[in-house]
């Protein structure tokens, strides 16, 4: 079993490393010589957007919003504005864990030079941080074109613990320089504790009850004020994309089931991520009680008396991997897998997809043997419930194939939480006679350990050359790909367009032939399913009944 020492090791890459530095470079450039994160947030970009009110400002970069004109910065041909709110008021004091406010109309002028504080989380991972963070960014090209461009509103993960907009990974420039047709926005949202967290079991808990997914709500309030205020800044608020990797993709898997929120966009780009990243009503509390033991308290306002720092630091002793939005049945459906078959989305378009060895992250940035000690307590806790049959498959499963010790458990948990998930999204979007273009990631990184690990992908489809050596006009093609999806709903690409002159056909998804994009560095190619095996359909599958098992 895990002891609150080696827990709090294990916690501590968890939030350095884990689906936010996404690459063999950035996983080094994460910590310092002797292994102790450090924040990954360019200090110079950070800081407090003020007021303007002497009219002294370029008025070619201020942009008009319904909470007032916001005054972006030009580099080169990109302009960027940073730090926007996209709530009336910020959640804190007594709006802690309440639902977020909406904005009210204001004629003031406000710089957008700078990144937004983000939600409270591990220090060592962001410095800038604080309870009033639910702002936005937004990237777009200078030219003079007079056509509304495609959107695209990106999601970032975390293990819905950490992140955020800041993070240099998530700098737009390069991509808005190589494709100026498109707007790239990036929003904040309440992360950990303050995010998901069940309350309304407690006393006095009846006035928070949306407190168990609160960043989702975040979520879809973002894209409310994307989908009012964006044809200011050149947007077409009628083609917008949602898109996300990890806790950012399962993010825009989950939206399309939140009422209203399908008005906003028109289409979803979900990178290793899916609503299997919930976790029951009856996990929640426990979660909760957990907590409040660490901390000593009874009710919500026990809890309202104690600092953010404090409730992270509590949440990072017991929580770890285990904060997830809730199947509450008020924001989230109780069986999100089955509201997609039954057709919940089948109007959205699908661009989703997994990596071949997503679990093997884990093992690289914890450590092999502290991911052995967390992965042989996960399944005491969660695996030993199973019906012997199934635990029998599972078993059999996680040898095959296996070389090194650590390799079952990664194989397992790579499956259960990321890739079978994934396919049942399409599975079940297409069952439902929606449209899913699926993709199977297996370019392998140089480094021990990682092959085509979680996150691996993010330097590319960011256009971050100095954070990867994956070959280049694959990377170009990859996110081609990203941004003809987000254009026009089909990810193809035509000779003319495509980077290497060779036309990319992506078929859909289908229930017959399984049809998949298998993207090899020097070898794109649509194959089907049972060509690449990405899942065991008889001895991992039948997992994503369980959720986050």
């Amino acid at each position: 079993m895990l002891t609150q020492t080696n827990m709090s090791e294990i916690h501590k890459w968890m939030l350095a490393a884990i689906l936010i530095c996404g690459s063999t470079t950035m996983l080094n450039s994460c910590t310092d010589k002797d292994d102790t994160p450090v924040p990954v947030t360019p200090e110079s970009q950070n800081g407090e957007n003020k007021k303007i009110t002497d009219g002294n400002y370029d008025k070619s970069l201020a942009v008009k919003c319904i909470n007032g004109t916001f005054v972006g910065k030009k580099t080169d041909n990109v302009i960027t504005y940073k730090g926007i709110p996209f709530v009336g008021q910020q959640p804190v004091g007594n709006l802690r864990w309440k639902a977020p406010v909406d904005v009210a109309a204001d004629n003031g002028v406000y710089e957008a030079y700078y990144n937004a504080k983000a939600s409270c989380q591990s220090e060592e991972v962001i410095s800038y941080q604080g309870e009033d963070c639910l702002y936005l960014n937004v990237w777009k090209a200078e030219d003079a074109s007079a056509e509304k461009k495609p959107v695209m509103v990106y999601i970032h993960g975390g293990a819905w613990a950490v992140g955020g907009t800041g993070v240099e990974l998530f700098d737009c420039t390069n991509f808005i320089k190589e494709n100026p047709d498109v707007i790239v926005v990036t929003v904040a949202y309440r992360l950990g504790i303050l995010g998901f967290l069940h309350l309304s079991h407690l006393s006095d808990g009846k006035d928070y009850p949306d407190a168990q997914n609160l960043g989702l709500l975040d979520q879809k309030m973002a894209l409310k004020w994307v989908h009012e205020n964006i044809a200011g800044f050149g947007g077409d608020p009628d083609n917008v994309t949602i898109w996300g990797e990890s806790a950012g993709g399962a993010s825009v898997t989950m939206l399309p089931l939140i009422s209203g929120a399908q008005q906003y966009f028109k289409k979803v780009i979900a990178q290793s991520g899916a609503p299997s990243q919930t976790r029951s009503s009856e996990e929640a509390i426990a979660c909760t009680n957990d907590v409040m033991k660490v901390l000593g308290c009874k009710t919500v306002a026990d809890l309202m008396k104690i600092d953010a720092k404090t409730l992270v630091e509590a949440a990072g002793a017991v929580l770890t991997l285990r904060m997830f939005p809730e199947r509450d049945d008020r924001v989230l459906p109780l069986e999100p897998h089955e509201a997609y078959a039954n057709g919940a989305a089948k109007n959205i378009d699908f661009l989703q997809g997994c990596n071949k060895d997503e679990m093997n992250y884990f093992v690289a940035s914890m450590g092999v043997e502290d991911f052995k000690t967390w992965a042989a307590d996960r399944k005491t806790k969660k695996y030993a419930g199973l019906p012997s049959e199934e635990k029998a498959l599972v078993e059999s499963f996680c040898n095959e194939g296996a070389v090194e010790d650590w390799e079952p458990d990664s194989r397992l948990f790579s499956q259960s939480w990321f890739i079978a998930p994934c396919v049942r999204m399409s599975e079940n979007q297409t069952k439902a006679g929606g449209k899913s273009y699926t993709y199977y990631y297996r370019v392998e990184a140089s480094a021990p350990i990682l092959k085509a690990a979680h996150g691996e992908e993010l330097p590319i489809v960011f256009c971050h050359p100095e954070m990867t050596d994956i070959d280049v006009t694959f990377c170009k093609t990859m996110r081609k790909m990203w941004v003809q999806f987000a254009k026009t709903g089909n990810p193809s690409l035509s000779a003319d367009i495509s980077p290497d002159g060779k036309a990319k056909e992506w078929p859909l998804y289908d229930l017959g032939e399984k049809n998949v994009m298998v993207l090899d560095e020097f070898d794109i190619h649509p194959a089907r399913e049972s060509e690449v095996k990405i899942v065991d359909w008889n001895k991992s599958y039948f997992l994503t009944k369980y959720y986050m098992l």
